[in-house]
């Protein structure tokens, strides 16, 4: 197609002349609004409520002139606000990141060479390609192609595709004028559509804020966008436990004042009781496991463009697969042509025999040049040696690409004046149909497309015609058929692995693919894919009802000769039986079935731009085995998550009983507003960091996927963690009213309560992170983070009991050292008591969940 650009265009730019216009208009980006993210993240941390509890408890103590404990109170604020900013930067580097992987990329014509870049890269005067499938980078004008169609309703509205022309030679290129889109003769693309068919060569006019999408999208940069359902979920009970803690404050403060005659005291127990309460951690648990979660698969070359496909990969139970280029290299050679009669296998260098060499000239002719489709570069490559001509020469009229209703392609080249030469090359049934072959020919050559597709062999059928002009349909050509060309595409040496993996995890791997069913089960049966059933084919798909398809999906794992609508009824058949489907595509056809799929999987190399806008998630290197990476890494960020809830959950229990009970009892205060902000400053960076870079358990691939309408916050999760807070509870309760029953002094009694509380805060994120694998599992490097926290949260409590000033602060007594040394050996033993529980606990799970797979 280069060879079709006016004279002196082919170069394109020099690497000097892109430097000084990228200097001069910019990058290729629409401004955002990433500089009023501190200020929005500021704002939203002045508005919640425990920082306005924090300074409605500082300006309660200054009130009593007691100055230190206010000014306490206000520095732990400021705290607060520092680590919700570093957790929001955290998660939005980690965001970044992840955007900068997802910039599409952009084959571009620079100093005579096509290269790709990052459509950021674009600058005015650049000469970029475009083809089926892909977004239009920058606004410019064709200069170069065939059969562009453009769907411009992101702007127009109007679904219709638009037909581009080619630019009037000498029309203005325009670079000096960014602001303008030249097209009013009907060769305008604009950046953000999406080309339906044909390709071209497209001279950029405007970049990023210049372009038409630019100018929308610069009025939309202060929209924002709703959270993801588990979010607004959290959000939801952090609504109503504040509710109850407010109610249960209020309460207390009203006793305290009736009751015992102190209103001040009394506010100050009801904001340590509210405080105690609220389980704020929940959102910010969930958006920092998000954020790092998908920066953690983009590590091993997993995009997910959605929060919610982490949370689906680690659930699919059916991954549904193409072949080529996923199963198989996608690098086709040819192998065999057979003609006439005649069978060769093709040689590096060696011409083809006789009428063999004219059946390789017919299919060059039908190939597309400069097309990165692996079969059309297989057929060109053979005809460079294979045959005597090359390829076939002359001036190219007119291309018949691909169709819904057909599976063959085909070119009408010049013939002077002797008209056209037309070549096409399919499936052999489609190439069949356009040679109008009667039934004992079509059933010979089904025979002869068996015998090769059982080899392992991709098949496709070539016929040529002839005509005065180039026809409207290539079904309106008089075809002769020609031969069979017959590709070898190896499989790719990691499959095999990652099938057996897949098995091992409990998930159904089913192969989808529009070759012959004899190839496809050659191809299934190397890869470890399930062959028992046979192969479904695309017409018994079209003669099955939802009901008969939903039945047939449950055993079938080979799909051949299934035409892209055709993948989308299978995805919901599956989807009707209960799976969790996981389908990996790279077409425009394959969009709707991405889409549909819980986990749609675009292939990020050679995928087109809507099946990565259709999917939730891109594999950025083809590899299937990086899907399961994905799976095993979404199943880590799940049971991730669900400990940190069962933390907080249980953390909060002891934390709000030893802030009301001992009121309750008729005791002296244990826990003051200072207490629950020094334990939240513990509970904070544990949620976040501790437990998001926890290690995966040893089975977390060795299991069946969990149930599709498991929740995260379910009652199996509030239950374990309401008992474990009920254990530290009574734990801490008995060393306080122990202490006070002892004769030691109250802020004694205090210290050593709130040792137990810090103690028994950090044993729970032991008990809840530590794996299958035992107390061994936290000697991990994964684990480092923990040590820190747990070291520092230590260190304070200990300058806490050392310093005199410091008691003084926070109203502890020096405790005795045997004093101390029984708390702590208490605290571990009912730690190493929870710790064999949910060793028990999870053993019995794993023995249930394996007999449910029988294995």
């Amino acid at each position: 197609m280069q060879a079709d650009l006016p004279r002196g265009d082919a170069q394109g730019l020099t690497p000097a002349e892109v430097e000084s216009r990228r200097l001069r208009y910019g990058r290729n980006e629409v401004p955002g609004r990433e500089g009023r993210d501190m200020l929005r993240t500021v704002r939203g941390v002045f508005t919640e409520p425990m920082f306005v509890l924090l300074i409605v408890a500082a300006g309660l103590y200054l009130a009593m002139g007691d100055r230190g404990e206010g000014l306490l109170l206000l520095f732990f604020a400021v705290v607060t606000v520092g680590l919700v900013i570093v957790q929001e930067r955290r998660s939005q580097r980690a965001l970044d990141a992840l955007r900068r992987l997802a910039v599409p990329q952009v084959r571009v014509i620079r100093g005579g060479a096509t290269t790709r870049v990052a459509g950021a890269e674009l600058v005015p005067g650049d000469l970029f390609l475009l083809d089926e499938g892909e977004r239009v980078p920058a606004d410019g004008v064709v200069r170069a192609g065939d059969a562009l169609s453009v769907d411009e309703s992101l702007l127009t509205g109007e679904s219709i595709p638009v037909r581009k022309a080619i630019a009037l030679e000498g029309a203005a290129a325009a670079p000096d004028r960014p602001d303008m889109a030249d097209g009013d003769d009907g060769s305008g693309v604009f950046a953000g559509t999406l080309v339906v068919s044909g390709h071209a060569i497209v001279e950029v006019l405007s970049t990023g804020a210049h372009t038409r999408m630019g100018r929308i999208g610069a009025s939309l940069v202060d929209i924002h966008t709703q959270e993801a359902p588990l979010q607004q979920q959290l959000h939801r009970v952090v609504r109503v436990f504040a509710v109850g803690a407010v109610a249960t404050s209020l309460a207390l403060v009203a006793w305290y004042g009736l009751v015992r005659h102190d209103w001040m005291q009394g506010l100050l127990a009801g904001i340590a009781l509210a405080m105690a309460m609220l389980p704020e951690e929940f959102p910010m648990a969930l958006s920092v496991f998000l954020g790092l979660g998908a920066w953690r698969l983009a590590r091993v070359k997993v995009l997910a463009r959605q929060p919610a496909a982490i949370d689906s990969l680690g659930a699919t139970t059916v991954l549904c697969l193409d072949k080529t280029g996923t199963l198989t290299a996608n690098r086709l050679r040819l192998a065999r042509l057979e003609a006439h009669g005649q069978q060769w296998d093709c040689q590096p260098g060696v011409p083809a025999p006789g009428a063999l060499a004219e059946l390789v000239d017919v299919a060059a002719a039908a190939s597309r040049r400069g097309n990165a489709d692996p079969l059309d570069q297989a057929v060109l490559a053979v005809a460079a040696t294979a045959s005597p001509t090359g390829s076939a020469a002359g001036q190219l009229v007119r291309e018949y690409p691909l169709s819904a209703q057909s599976t063959a392609m085909g070119q009408a080249w010049s013939d002077g004046d002797r008209g056209c030469r037309i070549a096409a090359k399919g499936s052999p049934e489609a190439i069949a149909q356009l040679c109008r072959l009667d039934a004992p020919a079509t059933e010979a050559l089904r025979g002869r497309v068996a015998t090769m597709a059982g080899q392992g062999l991709r098949v496709i059928g070539v016929a040529r015609a002839a005509a005065a002009a180039a026809p409207d349909r290539l079904a309106d050509a008089a075809f002769t058929f020609e031969g069979l060309l017959g590709f070898e595409d190896p499989l790719r040496p990691e499959v095999p692995a990652a099938i057996a993996r897949a098995r091992r995890a409990g998930i159904a791997v089913a192969m989808i693919t529009g070759d012959h069913a004899a190839t496809a089960l050659a191809i299934a049966g190397k890869a470890g894919i399930a062959t028992a059933a046979g192969a479904l084919e695309g017409a018994g798909v079209a003669a099955m009802d939802d009901a008969a398809l939903a039945r047939a999906v449950r055993d079938t794992r080979v799909f051949a000769r299934v035409m892209p609508s055709q993948k989308l009824r299978i995805v919901q058949a599956l989807q009707a039986g209960g799976e969790i489907v996981a389908m990996t595509g790279d077409g425009v056809n394959d969009a709707p079935a991405l889409k549909a799929a819980h986990v749609g999987i675009a292939m990020g190399s050679r995928g087109t731009d809507v099946a990565r806008e259709a999917a939730q998630v891109v594999l950025l290197d083809d590899d299937v085995g990086r899907i399961l990476d994905g799976v095993a890494l979404g199943r880590r960020i799940f049971d991730n998550l669900g400990k940190v809830m069962v933390y907080i959950t249980a953390i909060h229990v002891p934390i709000a009983g030893a802030a009301l009970l001992p009121l309750l009892f008729g005791l002296p205060p244990l826990l003051l507003p200072v207490h629950v902000v020094l334990t939240e400053m513990v509970i904070d960076p544990m949620c976040s960091i501790a437990f998001e870079s926890a290690p995966p358990e040893p089975d977390v691939m060795d299991r069946a996927p969990r149930p599709a309408g498991r929740n995260l916050l379910d009652l199996r999760v509030f239950a374990r963690g309401l008992g474990q807070g009920a254990v530290l509870l009574v734990t801490v309760l008995a060393v306080y009213a122990g202490a006070l029953h002892a004769g030691r002094d109250v802020d004694v009694a205090r210290a050593l309560g709130i040792v137990a509380l810090t103690v028994g805060n950090i044993a729970l994120v032991a008990v809840d992170t530590r794996t299958a694998a035992g107390w061994r599992s936290l000697v991990r490097r994964d684990f480092a983070s923990f040590w820190i926290l747990a070291g520092l949260a230590c260190a304070v409590l200990a300058v806490g009991l050392a310093l005199p000033a410091a008691r003084e602060l926070l109203h502890f007594g020096r405790p005795a050292p045997a004093d101390l040394a029984g708390v702590l050996g208490a605290v571990v033993v009912v730690a190493c008591a929870m710790a064999w529980w949910r060793r028990l606990a999870h053993r019995g799970r794993l023995r249930v969940t394996m007999s449910g797979t029988g294995a």
